[in-house]
């Protein structure tokens, strides 16, 4: 059995780091290295679809990234328990057509004792934006450490 650190029960900053790693990966657009902090059966509800498995959640982030492009993501604890996490989130992205978005959510997670997530649901919102109203401009890939959140963008 696969073992992602940190484990639970979390703290707070446990929790945080959590939800780093979560950025980070999703911030990769590699739906291989995303799909691995999921357990085998992992259940998802993510807007109106629902997920369930490791291979779904790949083939899931590929139409997903095939469609959101130049996607940049950050994401902020809300709060956390035991084995759960509740985050918040915005990510920026534009459309073949060129016309940009900030998509808003929140997920709640849940883990197993080895620090697979065995449940995630997202509820997410998205807003047209012109490209001159975008907040995200870090080169693709990790959001730098000396980028502001979500909370100091006021989002």
């Amino acid at each position: 059995m696969t073992s992602r650190p940190p484990l639970p029960p979390f703290t707070a900053e446990t929790a945080t780091q959590k939800a780093r790693m979560a950025e980070d990966a999703w911030n990769s657009r590699d739906p291989a290295r995303v799909a691995l902090a999921y357990t085998q059966d992992c259940s998802w509800r993510n807007r109106a679809e629902f997920i369930t498995g490791r291979a779904q959640i790949v083939a899931f982030l590929e139409r997903k990234w095939a469609r959101e492009l130049e996607y940049r993501l950050i994401k902020e604890v809300w709060t956390h328990g035991e084995n759960r996490i509740a985050v918040r989130f915005a990510y920026e992205w534009h459309d073949d057509s060129g016309h940009w978005f900030r998509s808003y959510g929140n997920e709640n997670w849940e883990f197993t004792a080895t620090g697979l997530m065995q449940r995630r649901i997202a509820s997410i919102n998205d807003l047209p934006i012109a490209a001159a109203g975008r907040k995200f401009h870090w080169p693709l890939g990790r959001r730098p450490d000396d980028h502001p959140g979500l909370s100091a963008l006021e989002l």
